[in-house]
């Protein structure tokens, strides 16, 4: 193995603090080793002019590891599509942090009729709205700084935002949903680390796997491969494991939050995608299609 492993991240502020994660492990787990963090610069961070969609955020990562570029790459397991990339595998998923859904800002109980939460995610308006109608909610773009930013310029009462994220650079949340509430992203909480099949010492980063979360985020990105969604799209899901079993919900909720769909399944941890899937069918039973056909769905692939 060559002495220096390059490590690809985003550059943003919670790309970077996710990758510094790693590589403190990989130094302690290697000490003799180089682990050199590369930045590279995804589609999605090109700015609010680039239309978000699946992949923006990691497609530009897993060119540089398959052109040899870095040998690795950190994501946030939530933006890395179902579908895997030929050639790559993700060869770790450590422990999970906090999955939680966040606000900065105020309480949930603390905010008055009318005031203005901000949120990127169709998914969190949509499950925002449903729990507070009386709520207004504003899209917003940009990296966690900018968007805890506009509540401390008064620009908006309260942000939206993975605890996960707000956690791993020491921002303090106001309100913390219940998970089983309002269910997280597909992966929310999780990293994934990945790299060229056959090119990296797998073992090593393996080491860094954690199986409990890995049961739970298969599972949660199960439901999402079953129903053809997208990150842009309001599917949530949240895996966890109970005594031994693996307990997966999931659901779907309307823009105006008027309809959603909501399914669980339990079983056996060992087969987490078939879990995922059950859900997913079961969503479908209750018009999870026809509410994401309302999304503007239709003819996603």
């Amino acid at each position: 193995m060559a002495a220096v492993a390059r490590v690809g991240t985003r550059g943003s502020s919670l790309a970077r603090a996710q990758t510094e994660w790693v590589v403190e492990r990989l130094r302690a787990l290697a000490p003799d080793r180089d682990w050199e963090p590369v930045v590279v610069t995804t589609t999605g961070d090109a700015g609010a002019a680039v239309s978000l969609g699946t992949g923006v955020f990691v497609k530009e990562l897993q060119q540089a590891l398959l052109e040899g570029t870095v040998d690795l790459a950190v994501h946030s397991l939530k933006d890395l599509p179902t579908d895997p990339v030929p050639g790559l595998t993700i060869a770790a998923i450590p422990q999970r942090a906090d999955p939680r859904e966040a606000l900065v800002g105020a309480p949930l109980g603390g905010l008055p009729a009318g005031a203005r939460v901000g949120t990127g995610s169709p998914r969190r308006s949509a499950q925002l709205r449903r729990l507070r109608p009386d709520l207004e909610v504003a899209p917003i773009r940009g990296h966690v700084p900018t968007r805890v930013g506009k509540v401390h310029a008064g620009e908006l009462d309260a942000v939206m935002l993975a605890a996960a994220g707000l956690g791993r650079l020491g921002i303090a949340a106001d309100w913390l949903f219940d998970p089983e509430v309002v269910l997280p992203a597909p992966g929310q909480g999780a990293l994934a680390i990945e790299t060229r099949e056959g090119a990296f010492d797998t073992g090593l980063l393996a080491a860094l796997d954690d199986p409990d979360t890995r049961a739970a985020v298969v599972a949660e990105r199960a439901v999402l491969r079953e129903l053809g969604g997208g990150c842009m799209l309001p599917v949530a899901t949240y895996g966890r494991l109970r005594a031994g079993t693996l307990l997966v919900e999931g659901s779907v909720t309307s823009p105006d939050g008027a309809k959603q769909a909501w399914a669980r399944a339990e079983g056996d941890p060992a087969y987490p995608a078939d879990l995922g899937a059950r859900v997913a069918k079961e969503l479908v039973v209750l018009g999870a299609l026809e509410i994401l056909g309302d999304t503007g769905r239709a003819g996603t692939p």
